[in-house]
């Protein structure tokens, strides 16, 4: 999936560029330059949102490596172009999950909000897993705010 949505804002599509070829390459060391300083994460297994670019690094680049068989499907952009929803797919150990990322851009291009929703529920139990195993200790410090 190597086409950004025909109507996302050009800086957008330059970054949406840059992430497929990141995913693609199961490498992520560029992500910050396409992530706000003041991003926000929306966790599926969480109620307050996961505040600033480190914070979202550390969950994308985390679940990189728990994600196996990860394929993007779908993706739309909204009329002003600034906001883009991406369809994927992939297990979770035997679990099998689909997802949809809902990733709003400023008008440099730059993430500033990060959201991720998973069904079934088998699915969201084994990332929420683990994601967990490998960032309990370090998420809490990154709660927004409430």
């Amino acid at each position: 999936m190597s086409q950004p949505p025909k109507n996302a804002h050009p800086a957008v599509a330059r970054s949406l560029d840059l992430w497929h070829r990141m995913i693609a390459s199961n490498d992520l060391g560029d992500l910050s330059a396409i992530v706000h300083p003041d991003a926000v994460f929306r966790s599926p297994m969480a109620n307050t949102a996961y505040a600033s670019a480190p914070a979202l690094i550390l969950v994308l680049s985390t679940v990189t490596r728990v994600f196996e068989n990860f394929a993007y499907h779908r993706q739309l952009a909204s009329d002003d172009g600034l906001d883009v929803v991406l369809e994927f797919s992939a297990n979770v150990g035997d679990k099998k999950l689909k997802g949809i990322d809902f990733i709003r851009f400023d008008e440099q291009g730059r993430i500033v909000e990060f959201e991720v929703m998973v069904r079934p529920l088998s699915g969201l139990q084994a990332l929420g897993a683990a994601m967990g195993q490998r960032l309990a200790d370090k998420l809490p410090a990154f709660k927004a705010k409430a």
